[in-house]
């Protein structure tokens, strides 16, 4: 691994951390990360509130969908150096055999989209998701991934995502 590297953020639905995680790496990775999200069993939406979080630190939102993971299996995708997992529930299925064999970690999230309240509540659960994926995708940018191998570079994503949660909510 070397240069630039793509990095797949799955979640069941794809439309809300996965996407906030896309854009997230997209915007910070500065052309050496690029982001890229998919869902098990997309909804086809994303949750308004996503967007709004995005917006509300001037990440940009053109080009986000809700996708399904098999277009990252097919001819012609892009192929992937990292797949991390930011729902509970994606992390116990079974998952598509990743063409280029991408390292894979797991980092829990909170889904905002079970967020219950009023609207300031639901909106705070989304930054939350949102500051937790910065903080998580901040450590992921700073590793000096020629210097790791395979081996390195998966304990490091492990332990990004057992970082505590110290991101607070704006």
């Amino acid at each position: 691994m070397q240069g630039h590297y793509n990095v797949l953020f799955v979640c069941t639905g794809n439309s809300a951390r996965s996407i906030l995680a896309e854009a997230t790496v997209h915007h910070f990775g500065h052309g050496r990360f690029h982001g890229y999200s998919a869902g098990s069993e997309p909804k086809g939406f994303i949750y308004p509130q996503t967007l709004d979080v995005l917006r509300a630190v001037d990440l940009p939102t053109g080009g986000l969908r809700s996708k399904s993971w098999t277009e990252f299996t097919t001819p012609g995708a892009p192929v992937m150096d990292f797949v991390i997992t930011v729902c509970d529930q994606v992390a116990g299925e079974v998952c598509p055999a990743w063409p280029g064999a991408p390292v894979t970690a797991h980092w829990s999230i909170p889904d905002p989209a079970k967020a219950q309240g009023d609207d300031a509540t639901i909106y705070k659960a989304f930054v939350l998701a949102r500051n937790l994926l910065q903080q998580r995708i901040s450590l992921l940018l700073n590793l000096n991934v020629p210097a790791l191998d395979r081996l390195a570079l998966s304990s490091r994503l492990d332990a990004i995502g057992t970082t505590p949660d110290t991101a607070a909510v704006d």
